[in-house]
């Protein structure tokens, strides 16, 4: 996938503006970690904690964001927090329980392609909500 000039951009000016406020706002919590404090020592706890910080800032405010630019490029409409949907009708539902059976049951071998397939078609002819 080929990203675009506007899109690098975009992608640059997230990471760069999410870092920069994670640095400008990071505030250590105290762990209560006496063992892993002893054995890799406070500057390492720190790092350690720090580190924390950015694996959970990354999956909340970045990833999201990333996810958003590449995708306003290629459909029409891009969203982040939607809810897909919290039902679903009966047909989906017994065919996913169906194959799920087969499977238990080592019936059949997963296969991606003629599950999908079997979805795509239930879908075509019910309704998801």
């Amino acid at each position: 996938m080929v990203l675009t000039t506007e899109q690098i951009q975009a992608i640059e000016n997230v990471l760069r503006n999410s870092l920069r406020h994670r640095f400008q706002n990071y505030k250590p919590e105290p762990a209560a970690m006496p063992f892993h404090t002893r054995l890799l020592g406070k500057d390492r706890m720190a790092l350690f904690s720090f580190i924390h910080s950015l694996n959970t800032n990354f999956g909340t405010s970045i990833f999201e964001p990333v996810a958003l630019a590449l995708a306003s490029s290629k459909f029409k409409v891009a969203k982040s927090q939607v809810i897909a949907g919290t039902q679903m009708s009966e047909n989906p539902q017994f065919e996913i329980q169906q194959i799920m059976d087969e499977l238990t049951a080592a019936n059949i071998k997963p296969n991606k392609i003629t599950d999908f397939g079997i979805f795509l078609a239930v879908k075509e002819h019910t309704k998801i909500c």
